[in-house]
């Protein structure tokens, strides 16, 4: 369970080259971001770098609505698995169009 950030800290992945590098070289195993969590975006984060799952507790605990806290993060490790699954586009350096030029009526 690599650390996202000092535990208590809600400072999000502070490290973002290294827990890449261990989903990378670890895959014989669930890999768990423990700690550092300290809102939604952060668990959708990790959950579309691979990781298998984010343990959580400052984050819900220490929220102003704690209930509705647990389902952004709920709604956030659901949509960062399913887009991780899904595969992210190509990165480019330069714009392309994607809208096709066939069947446009001018």
């Amino acid at each position: 369970m690599p650390l996202g950030a000092p535990i208590g800290s809600g400072l999000g992945l502070q490290n973002v080259a290294n827990l890449r590098i261990l989903r990378e070289m670890i895959t014989e195993v669930p890999l768990i971001v423990d700690a550092g969590v300290g809102t939604a975006s952060d668990a959708a984060i990790a959950l579309e770098m691979g990781f298998d799952a984010v343990l959580m507790n400052t984050a819900i605990a220490q929220a102003n609505d704690p209930i509705l806290m647990a389902e952004a993060m709920q709604h956030a490790v659901l949509a960062g698995r399913q887009a991780y699954l899904a595969g992210r586009m190509p990165r480019k350096l330069y714009a392309t169009a994607s809208s096709p030029l066939e069947g446009i009526s001018r």
